[in-house]
């Protein structure tokens, strides 16, 4: 499974990105989806994921600001983040579940200025 994001970038707080995940390659039998972040100096954590049947989970610190979703024809999951603020900058990577093994994608950096 290969997986490559796009959509990071810089914003100032308050402002609105769209992350986009475009999975290929073996893409039979994928479930889960969704993205974690790591700030720098900090770890890896979970930010949102989707089920196969389009279940959410967020966060708590980005629950009412964040949404995740997902397009099974396009093999895309997408993160809409809005209201962001000076803590959401980070490297933001796409993962899927797939028979119990996660693949991951490249990462792609968020930047929020105040």
């Amino acid at each position: 499974v290969q997986l490559v994001e796009s959509g990071g970038g810089l914003v100032q707080a308050g402002g609105s990105l769209r992350l986009s995940c475009a999975a290929s390659g073996s893409i039979f039998g994928i479930n889960a989806m969704g993205w974690y972040r790591q700030a720098p100096g900090k770890e890896r954590e979970l930010v949102a994921t989707i089920s196969s049947g389009d279940s959410t989970n967020y966060a708590d610190s980005v629950k009412g600001r964040f949404t995740i979703s997902r397009d099974n024809a396009k093999k895309t999951v997408y993160l809409q983040m809005d209201s962001l603020k000076r803590e959401d900058t980070a490297v933001y990577y796409c993962y899927a579940g797939r028979f119990n093994q996660l693949h991951w994608g490249q990462g792609t950096q968020v930047t929020v200025s105040s």
